[in-house]
């Protein structure tokens, strides 16, 4: 039973329903309630992290996004075993992707909030996405976080230029027309991934 899942039980049963229905199945989706959890998600991680970590502002703005990631918000979705609960249209062909599976974790947090309190998402927060463990907390994937961090903090273009050069691979990441960070590696990806924590020290750390 979901709410076994989740550790918590809903008096408000549509709450629930409506945060596990993909807009595929019904105009009564989750949509809306994602919207209002992810504001909630990104205030409490930040509270807790705020409240138990003593790393400077650039340090705590890269942890948090790590907590609010579509990739981990994905991982923690399947921890709880959440797939079947997902209500679905034909049209998906019961595909739940991780993009999916990050807006239903925010949207059961909006219904929690609306059903109980600010407490009760926290607590869901707390144990169901495991911030307890921020000294732990590994992202290898610098170049989602380093989209995250930007697009929440400038509205600008982002941009990759990566080419061979001799034996490496040099990567070049823009922001608009300005060149924020260089780096390099055996293949694109590799590069693309040194750059991008080139860029998120460079913007948010130092």
């Amino acid at each position: 039973m979901i709410e076994q899942k989740i550790d918590y039980k809903f008096k408000n049963k549509n709450l629930l329903i409506t945060a596990l229905t993909h807009p595929s199945k019904s105009k009564n989706n989750y949509q809306r309630l994602e919207f209002l959890g992810d504001s909630i998600l990104n205030f409490l991680v930040g509270e807790f992290l705020f409240k138990n970590c003593d790393k400077q502002e650039g340090e705590l703005t890269v942890l948090r996004s790590h907590y609010v990631s579509e990739n981990h918000l994905a991982e923690c979705f399947d921890e709880m075993n959440l797939e079947s609960d997902v209500i679905t249209g034909k049209s998906l062909n019961g595909e739940i992707t991780t993009a999916i599976k990050g807006d239903i974790v925010e949207a059961i947090i909006a219904g929690i909030y609306l059903d109980s309190d600010l407490q009760q998402a926290r607590k869901f927060i707390i144990e169901k996405l495991h911030i307890e463990d921020f000294e732990n907390a590994k992202d290898d994937n610098y170049k989602s976080q380093l989209q995250e961090l930007v697009q929440a903090n400038f509205k600008c273009a982002m941009k990759y230029e990566t080419v061979k050069v001799e034996e490496m691979f040099e990567a070049k990441f823009y922001m608009d027309e300005d060149l924020v960070a260089t780096g390099y590696g055996k293949d694109k990806t590799k590069a693309e991934q040194n750059c991008a924590y080139v860029a998120i020290n460079k913007l948010f750390v130092n």
